[in-house]
């Protein structure tokens, strides 16, 4: 049976390479802990579902469809700017944005995977 090939650590300009499935080197896993973490440890535990619910029920289309003239039921909650474990940033109600599933993942995909770094 053939084995996966292997992929590029996906840190900024490492060119090391990880076993298929991986994201990070040993090198650079310490830098992105948010990826190892589970939704719960995340943050996105029963308070969450309980608060976005309640979100989702006083915006109940999608912002980014709406914008384009199309009225789509919003299924997720947003965090406008990715709040990276910053616990302020992820209660603010003013980051928040209701969006279908197609909108959000089209926005996490170009946004949020590609994070900018600060050393």
């Amino acid at each position: 049976m053939p084995y996966k090939p292997m992929v590029p650590c996906r840190h900024p300009g490492c060119p090391n390479l990880v076993p298929a499935g991986q994201k990070y080197c040993e090198k650079h896993k310490a830098l992105h802990p948010e990826e190892n973490r589970s939704a719960a440890a995340r943050g996105y535990n029963s308070r969450w579902r309980w608060e976005s619910k309640k979100f989702l029920q006083l915006h109940p289309l999608c912002e980014e469809c709406l914008r384009h003239g199309i009225a789509t039921p919003a299924t997720v909650v947003d965090h406008i700017v990715p709040h990276r474990g910053d616990q302020k940033l992820f209660w603010d109600r003013s980051n928040w944005q209701a969006l279908c599933k197609q909108c959000h993942d089209r926005k996490t995909r170009n946004q949020d995977e590609t994070p900018t770094y600060h050393y």
